[in-house]
């Protein structure tokens, strides 16, 4: 009876705690409901398993401890809710690790938050939030990480984390947010601080004394900021630090000449993009951990030592924009101890004052080297044949130095190059047809050499190809249409001040993405191909200096993204295409030195004096008052009108001629039929009739311009011009051979037109059956035009 009663004794006590948890767990449901409304911003089937056939404990992303089934872990990453976080999440008061990242969330970060006492790890990372950092996570006094990099978090870095609260706090991630203000001097309290990341905010000031302070930190990461001041010698105190960021910043100094002994542990070193002076440290040799070496941007100067060959863990090197090296023979003598660096993968090294011969030892670094760039300094001397050996290059720049010779043909060995770029030195010879085993190459820049010849065909092997560059150099003969029929992706092409010859290759029309087209300063000549107009996405387009005649195509007005237009310095001879005035991007248009003539446009940009130039052109007239050119001439209200009936009357002329001379046909079968048969005749005109071709039409109305229509008939339109060498002003009748009969109706009158004179009929001077420049079949006939006659007359 005795244990019979202590047992219900212990039942009895045991019974309100049991019943206090089952209330608790409950509140921990409902609060994750909550949550989820809001985190998912009310999509249905997002987190499905939180539902009541599962223990919310067994929900995806919760982990509940085993004492009191709390929850204490909320993780849950990478999704597209776009929500919000509620005020429920201060009611999982359990919770010791909060892991919300890359879920879209926006909002501001709740002041709730403050009453998870127990929280450790607090992760909302790769957000959208919004608003200050809360006040109330002051309260989080056992915080040890606080990962809020990648929002939108502004107002000014807390001054709070560093009074008292957080004594455990080892990692303050706050960068890439839109913080303000200054470094606070109270984060040198944060002694147990291991990760300071502030980078890519707006911060301002100097960086404080104080943060010499902070003996644990093996991370500092104040880069991407507006900081100025010198840097603190303090800084050089934390020997445990690891990676030190200070890049992109204002500020000014030295470098210790003692750097393993103030960064014995040092893995990351970046303090490019400052004001910075001063020799290289060369003490850096005696940090055999170091990883990535960054001082570009600075104001560095003098020799590199020859001894970095110790760092054989170095994978970064970077040095580019300072002003090392004095133009001498002996500058590059370090590289030879840079290829015992056998894990190195980025030499930057470009813009300055190397001097010297590139010796061929470069092709002895490691293969993992995958950039290397020497631009702009004053190196001479051949590109070595060793540079095949770099097989996982990737990107090669040695532009902007005096390299002469050709191109070792071993440059094709490097199968995975990207880049390319070797323009500003004195190459010459052809270019190497080992070029097109570069299939991975996306830019080529060969500019401002010497080469010579023509564009090798191996380079339709570079399919990938998006910019290709060859301008000012000594090339020659015809554009190779076969190449860019295959590099379709290609955005950029500057073949200008060269001595091509021929016409605009077609395949050109093939390149949609096309955005820059330079092909000025050479020797090309025909009409601009109408499949230029599939080149939609033009915005630059370079004509000038060429020998291009015909008419400015009025397909230009389609193309509507276009920014530059020149054409200057050609022998275009139309009127400017009133179409032009459809390009509202279009910012500098210039057409001066043709033989252009008639009205100008108002509209457009023919409204801006300052970003078009029409001079050269000396048979144009109109547009807006600043061009001060002559007033178009004008004919008085009724002549106009007269004239109008004149076409009307030219109009009916032709077309009671074509049912005349059907008619005539007609009649000529029928007796035809009944005499013997005779050899049949061609339906053209007979031998002594002008020859003309499709584009000779084309010129002579201006394009088949809406300007030069006359009118339209049953089986076709009509257009006034002027063809050479008629001397008189020519109708030209196009029929539309979509139209029933209009093939008949074309044999008809040019085998009847071109034998029958009478009074009433206007003379037929040529025909033309040919190909368009769609490829379309095309039949049109010339006639004599008589503005000043009528049908009796």
């Amino acid at each position: 009876m005795f244990l019979l009663s202590v047992v219900s004794q212990s039942l009895v006590y045991m019974m309100p705690p049991t019943v206090g948890l089952s209330l608790s767990s409950e509140s921990d449901k409902l609060a994750l409901l909550a949550l989820k409304h809001k985190l998912t911003n009310g999509v249905a089937n997002a987190l499905p398993s939180w539902n009541n056939s599962l223990h919310f404990c067994e929900w995806q992303g919760v982990t509940c401890g085993h004492r009191h089934m709390r929850v204490s872990v909320l993780h849950l990453q990478n999704q597209n809710w776009g929500g919000t976080l509620g005020p429920s999440l201060g009611n999982l008061t359990f919770l010791t690790t909060l892991i919300l990242s890359n879920i879209n969330l926006y909002g501001e970060i709740p002041a709730q938050i403050g009453r998870l006492k127990r929280l450790q790890v607090l992760d909302l990372s790769h957000n959208s939030l919004n608003g200050q950092i809360p006040v109330h996570l002051s309260n989080c006094s056992k915080l040890e990480v606080i990962n809020l990099l990648y929002n939108k978090l502004n107002g000014k870095l807390p001054s709070w984390f560093g009074l008292g609260s957080m004594t455990r706090l080892n990692k303050l991630l706050l960068g890439a947010n839109d913080l303000v203000g200054t470094v606070p001097p109270s984060l040198g309290n944060l002694s147990s601080l291991q990760n300071i990341t502030v980078a890519r905010n707006h911060l301002v000031g100097s960086i404080p004394h104080v943060l010499g302070r902070l003996s644990n930190l093996k991370e500092l990461n104040l880069g991407l900021n507006n900081l100025s001041g010198v840097v603190p010698d303090s800084l050089y105190n934390l020997s445990n630090i690891q990676t030190f960021v200070l890049g992109v910043n204002r500020l000014s100094g030295t470098l210790p000449s003692k750097m393993q002994l103030a960064f014995p542990n040092l893995r990351a070193f970046f303090v490019g993009d400052n004001q910075l002076n001063g020799a290289f440290p060369s003490s850096i040799s005696n940090i055999t951990g170091l990883q990535a070496f960054d001082i570009s941007l600075n104001g560095f100067s003098g020799p590199i030592p020859p001894t970095l060959g110790s760092l054989n863990k170095l994978e970064t090197f970077s040095i580019f924009d300072n002003r090392f090296g004095s133009g001498s023979a002996q500058d590059l003598d370090f590289l030879s101890s840079l290829t015992n660096c056998t894990q190195l993968k980025i030499l930057l090294l470009g813009w300055n004052e190397f001097g010297g011969v590139l010796p061929d030892l470069i092709g002895n670094f490691s293969t993992n080297l995958t950039s290397l760039s020497m631009e702009c300094n004053q190196i001479t001397g051949m590109i070595p044949e060793g540079i095949g050996r770099l097989i996982g290059l990737t990107n090669l720049v040695l532009i902007n130095n005096y390299l002469e010779g050709s191109v070792p043909d071993s440059i094709g060995t490097l199968k995975i190059l990207v880049r390319l770029a070797l323009q500003n030195n004195k190459l010459s010879g052809h270019i190497p047809t080992a070029i097109g085993n570069l299939t991975m190459l996306s830019e080529l820049y060969l500019h401002t050499n010497k080469f010579e010849g023509s564009i090798p065909l191996s380079l339709k092997h570079c399919t990938r190809m998006q910019s290709f560059g060859v301008s000012t150099n000594n090339l020659s003969g015809d554009i190779p249409d076969q190449i860019f029929g295959n590099l379709k992706g290609l955005i950029n092409l500057d073949l200008s001040n060269n001595s091509f010859t021929g016409s605009i290759p077609l395949e050109i029309g093939n390149l949609t993405h096309l955005s820059v087209l330079y092909l000025n300063e050479n020797k090309l000549s025909g009409e601009i191909p109408a499949k230029l107009a599939a080149c939609s996405a033009l915005t630059e387009l370079m004509l000038q200096i060429n020998f291009f005649r015909g008419s400015i195509p009025s397909f230009f007005g389609s193309l509507g993204s276009l920014e530059i237009l020149d054409l200057s310095n050609n022998n275009f001879s139309s009127v400017i295409p009133a179409e032009l005035q459809n390009l509202t991007f279009l910012y500098t248009l210039n057409l001066s030195f043709n033989h252009l003539y008639g009205e100008v446009p108002i509209g457009g940009v023919f409204n801006n004096v300052t970003v078009i130039s029409l001079i050269g052109n000396k048979d144009l007239c109109g547009g807006i008052p600043q061009l001060n050119l002559p007033a178009c001439s004008k004919l008085p209200s009724k002549k106009r009108k007269w004239t109008c009936r004149k076409k009307l009357i030219l109009i009916i002329a032709i077309e009671v001629g074509v049912y005349l001379v059907a008619l005539t046909v007609f009649i000529s079968i029928y007796l035809f039929r009944k005499r013997p048969k005779t050899p049949s005749t061609s339906c053209s005109p007979k031998n002594e009739y002008v020859k003309v071709s499709y584009g000779d039409l084309h010129k002579a109305t201006n394009g088949f311009s809406s300007s030069n229509l006359v009118g339209s008939g049953g089986f076709g339109s009509v257009y006034n011009g002027y063809l050479l060498p008629f001397e008189t002003p020519v109708a030209v009748k196009v029929l539309n051979l979509e139209t029933v009969g209009a093939s008949k109706s074309f044999a008809a009158e040019c085998k009847a037109l071109g034998r029958i004179m009478h009074r009433n009929l206007v003379n037929i001077l040529t025909c033309c059956s040919s190909i368009d420049y769609n490829g379309k079949d095309f039949k049109a006939i010339v006639l004599e035009f008589m503005p000043n006659g009528s049908l009796e007359k």
